[in-house]
């Protein structure tokens, strides 16, 4: 036997009951969830805004930092030149004098300033006697040299200088012909 029974009218409004309580309950749940998101989106968006913040913040810090490098990077050189500057200031100044001590006050300044130099990481090139290196010489003129291999610097006409192994100027040579 077939049961085609209707539900009764009082259990189906049970059922409607149990279905919009059900429905109601889950509708909570999802507004708890979408407040629960929302707060939690604020508070990354905070975070976030917070964290640009402190970025911009260093940026700034960081160039105005490299901006006072750049203004003052030459102090530490220029304050060891001060008294180089003093003592040609002070040769300049003294009335007659012979030569002698004229040229013995230039040795010393030149002898001060050589000093400064090397302190801050600069050497000569004096290549006197060496093979040509192309590198840090450059060959001006070819000489007949007696006794000498060929492609020997025989005379060095100017110096040439090196910073911290970085060639600066080449040293301007003679070198002896074949």
């Amino acid at each position: 036997m077939q049961n085609n029974d209707p539900q009764s009218p009082g259990e189906a409004s049970q059922d409607q009951a149990g279905e919009s309580s059900t429905i109601g309950t889950e509708l909570e749940s999802l507004q708890a969830r979408v407040a629960e998101l929302e707060a939690s989106n604020a508070e990354l968006l905070e975070t976030v805004l917070r964290e640009k913040a402190e970025l911009e913040n260093q940026r700034r810090r960081l160039h105005r930092d490299l901006e006072q490098a750049r203004r003052f990077a030459n102090e530490k050189l220029l304050n060891e030149l001060l008294p180089v500057y003093d003592g040609l200031e002070s040769g300049l100044a003294v009335e007659g004098g012979d030569v002698a001590s004229m040229r013995e006050g230039i040795n010393l300044t030149l002898k001060a300033l050589l000093k400064v130099a090397e302190n801050n990481g600069m050497a000569q090139i004096d290549p006197l006697g060496q093979p040509l290196d192309p590198e840090r010489h450059h060959a001006v003129s070819m000489v007949d040299a007696p006794g000498k291999a060929a492609g020997t610097v025989v005379n060095v006409l100017q110096k040439g200088y090196v910073l911290n192994d970085r060639l600066l100027r080449p040293a301007l040579v003679a070198v002896a012909k074949d």
